[in-house]
């Protein structure tokens, strides 16, 4: 279970493995006795989010649990700031504004789905992360907190499509498998002073 403590434990890992790669002193370094905890040793897909002024910054994760959480947040937080293509590098002037986010997954659960109007009513808005593939080809996620910003399914849905590089409609045609997952995220912000 995360609990506030290994939440804040796991945030000051993201930051330190940042600083550390950007060359810079760790700010609040975490004590290898810290990290000596069962909890943080699970395997879990997990998601680092770097928010600069309330905007994406970057967002690298895995869906399935691979490795132990830390060593994922460690991954994570490094790809986030320095490769995600989408971004250019954080650079060391930017990082003392980021806000970090870590979203630990639950793993994913095909969604059976007659039509594009069944999909709708079994998606759970706010609550699902969501996986959308091709077979053999392209796909893509949301996570649950994507919601915010596209609260109607429809909507949602046909972003989701977009970022994998399909039509905006493709969801309405059938042949696409769908996942969900559930998402514990936290923020910096809730537990230490950021912008």
């Amino acid at each position: 279970m995360l609990t506030d403590l290994r939440k804040k434990i796991l945030l000051r890992l993201a930051r330190q493995t940042i600083e550390e790669e950007l060359g810079q002193q760790a700010t609040d370094p975490v004590a290898e006795e810290e990290l000596d905890d069962l909890d943080l040793r699970q395997h879990h897909g997990v998601f680092v989010t770097l928010n600069l002024d309330g905007m994406l910054r970057g967002c690298i994760g895995s869906l399935l649990g691979l490795e132990p959480l830390i060593a994922g947040v460690r991954r994570h937080a490094i790809n986030a700031a320095l490769r995600d293509n989408r971004f250019p590098l954080l650079t060391v002037n930017e990082l003392p504004m980021v806000v970090i986010e870590i979203s630990v997954l639950t793993p994913p659960q095909n969604l059976e789905y007659t039509d594009s109007s069944d999909l709708i009513s079994r998606l759970q808005p706010s609550v699902d992360g969501v996986i959308l593939k091709i077979p053999g080809g392209a796909g893509a996620t949301f996570l649950p907190q994507v919601w915010e910003q596209l609260p109607e399914p429809e909507t949602f849905l046909r972003h989701l499509c977009l970022k994998a590089g399909l039509p905006a409609e493709s969801w309405q045609h059938g042949d696409l498998t769908v996942q969900t997952y559930q998402a514990c995220h936290f923020d910096e912000k809730k537990f230490f002073k950021r912008s």
